[in-house]
């Protein structure tokens, strides 16, 4: 195991940039995730890392060692990629047991490390077959044996689970965690989906446009975003935000008032800001002062989605209790102050008390 350290790092293609100066610490044993939109930077900061894309400037280390220049081979890294990257035509035991053949490995520790991970993973009973007789499922588990086999100082995969079914990315996010509990090795993961990142990661990375938004656990990103960016990225649905001026002690958008922390009322006055609350933190209630027009009612069983509209802004509700209402029916909708996020209205950043 080890820890990795990215410090300043630049990837140019041309005259784009495509990662902007990035620094991240990732301590021994960590499990990061690297997490924001498709075209971010994510996955070739990970590239980056193992080596697959030349670092056009900045340093990461592994361990103490600096491998800006070092072959992917030798940086004592695995890769697990979305597509398995598995050899059709050889067996389970023969995919995960290819690394250290190529190192000519004794056959005895190569089939010894092989039946660890295949127990580990609960693959003992497919070594013989081949990829085409597995699931999508079971692919991936083989792939992720693969890495273990190679017992290196660091784990990278890149969004791993996007080609599975959502009842089978939930069962593997959750053996994907649990292998992290039980080998403690130091694990870097790239994904789009914010879900994954916040159910799976010790630190998230939030990424946008080549630069880091915010780095965090994952209920600090929930509860204290540090910019509107973050707080829209980061839980699903995501964090309702109207927009408005600070006028009174109130936010005056267009179409609605709205009441504001204690904190904010004077210190703020007159500045241009976003208003944000989760869905969860609003309530139905006949005292509301957020009057609403209900266009879509999502009943999930646990939970349900009201999708409504105040004037022109559109708000998600999530209420953990059944309710009876309908589209085109009026609903009033109650924040507790004390749950109200603001942002700057020109720079999305947090606006703290």
């Amino acid at each position: 195991m080890a820890s990795v350290s990215i410090e300043n790092v630049r990837k140019m293609y041309g005259a784009v940039e495509a990662i902007r100066g990035v620094s991240i610490d990732i301590a021994d044993g960590e499990f990061v995730i690297l997490v924001g939109p498709s075209g971010c930077g994510k996955s070739t900061l990970l590239r980056m890392v193992a080596g697959l894309e030349a670092i056009s400037a900045g340093t990461v280390r592994i361990g103490d060692r600096v491998v800006n220049d070092v072959a992917p081979k030798d940086r004592d890294i695995a890769m697990v990629f979305q597509n398995y990257a598995l050899y059709p035509h050889m067996t389970v035991r023969q995919n995960m047991g290819f690394s250290m053949r190529l190192r000519h490995a004794p056959g005895a520790e190569m089939e010894a490390k092989v039946g660890r991970a295949a127990k580990i993973l609960g693959l003992e009973n497919l070594l013989d077959r081949y990829p085409r007789e597995l699931s999508g499922g079971q692919r991936q588990r083989v792939a992720m044996g693969r890495a273990i086999v190679r017992d290196p100082a660091v784990f990278l995969l890149d969004e791993p689970l996007s080609n599975l079914d959502a009842k089978l990315r939930v069962q593997m996010r959750t053996e994907i965690k649990g292998l992290h509990q039980q080998l403690h090795t130091t694990t870097i993961y790239v994904t789009h989906d914010q879900v994954e990142a916040m159910t799976m990661a010790d630190k998230i990375v939030v990424m946008h446009d080549g630069i880091i938004e915010q780095i965090g656990t994952p209920l600090d990103l929930y509860d204290r975003p540090a910019n509107r960016f973050v707080a829209q990225f980061i839980g699903s649905p995501s964090m309702n935000v109207i927009e408005g001026r600070i006028e009174e002690g109130r936010l005056q958008g267009k179409d609605i008032s709205l009441t504001l922390p204690e904190h904010a009322r004077q210190r703020w006055d007159g500045r241009r800001v976003a208003w944000g609350i989760r869905p969860e933190q609003l309530r139905v209630r006949p005292d509301g002062e957020i009057e609403a027009t209900v266009e879509v009612v999502e009943p999930t069983g646990a939970d349900t989605l009201l999708f409504v509209k105040a004037g022109n802004d559109p708000i998600v509700v999530t209420l953990h209790e059944r309710i009876d209402v309908r589209p085109g029916e009026t609903v009033r909708l109650a924040a507790d102050p004390g749950h109200v996020h603001l942002f700057d209205g020109e720079t999305g950043a947090r606006l703290t008390a």
